[in-house]
């Protein structure tokens, strides 16, 4: 059943709401480092993989970072579609 402009609006306003709750992130991936203990973050840009060393007191907080970002690409997906419905219930899409 096709959602009123009213209820795509207020989805809309939920998923700002969660996006702005989810902006303290890090892009990347705790990774443990083998024998020598610890744990890095690693991240790939322009084509080339970089790594940083954590903390063992932040290794937790890290975590929770990198798993808001995994959160905020999923939320930036469905708003986009909410948006993309919107425009089509307004006779634009």
């Amino acid at each position: 059943m096709a959602q009123s402009i009213w209820q795509l609006e207020r989805h809309k306003e939920r998923l700002h709401k969660e996006v702005a709750a989810n902006l303290d992130f890090l892009v990347g991936s705790v990774t443990a480092q083998g024998a020598r203990g610890g744990f890095s973050l690693t991240t790939a840009r322009d084509g080339k993989t970089r790594t940083k060393y954590i903390r063992t007191n932040a290794v937790d907080e890290v975590r929770k970072m990198t798993e808001r970002h995994r959160r905020l690409k999923e939320l930036l997906k469905e708003l986009s579609d909410v948006n993309w419905q919107l425009l089509k219930a307004r006779g634009r899409g």
